[in-house]
């Protein structure tokens, strides 16, 4: 029996966004263990394709049935190669869908980030009617915020989440609004 092909959320210039599937298990440990990762969203002790199959149906795949959104996998449409991931998720914490992204280390600089975070973004207003999405981004990720406030949102303030360690400093809060 052949496995279903996944199902396309939608597709940019240069990107096809589309639901995880068990597939993606190498996908997700390369990226839970990218540099950027580890350093901006944190060690989620993911390290080989059974770990990763677990995260994904427990903060992934789970989203789609529940909320009929999430973080979507991020490919390049000429050769179909793994970018990252991006998408929108109900994140505990925080009162609306936010918008997040991360790309493996050799895809950064292109721009992929901003183009699938705005196509999420005009996604999650207009397809998903979502009047309101935030973002959050750790103070030192000023990369992450160019791309925030070059795709529209506007900086609103400072947030902590439930499950942030009481050292750590708040994190930025991004906003749009339909």
């Amino acid at each position: 029996m052949q496995a279903a092909e996944p199902i396309e959320i939608l597709r940019t210039r240069r990107l096809r966004l589309r639901q995880f599937t068990p597939a993606d298990a190498g996908l997700v440990v390369a990226l839970l263990n990218s540099p950027g990762w580890l350093r901006y969203i944190g060690d989620r002790g993911v390290r080989d394709i059974a770990q990763a199959r677990d995260w994904m149906a427990c903060r992934l795949l789970n989203h789609y049935a529940e909320t009929g959104h999430g973080f979507w996998a991020v490919e390049r449409l000429d050769d179909g190669a793994p970018v990252g991931l991006c998408g929108l998720i109900h994140r505990e914490g925080l009162p609306v869908p936010d918008l997040g992204y991360a790309l493996l280390p050799e895809q950064e600089g292109q721009g992929f980030a901003r183009e699938a975070a705005a196509a999420c973004l005009v996604h999650g207003h207009q397809v998903l009617k979502m009047p309101r999405i935030l973002a959050i981004t750790s103070p030192e990720n000023l990369a992450s915020a160019r791309v925030l406030a070059h795709i529209g949102m506007q900086e609103i303030g400072n947030v902590r989440l439930p499950n942030d360690p009481p050292d750590a400093p708040p994190l930025r809060l991004f906003e749009s609004l339909a």
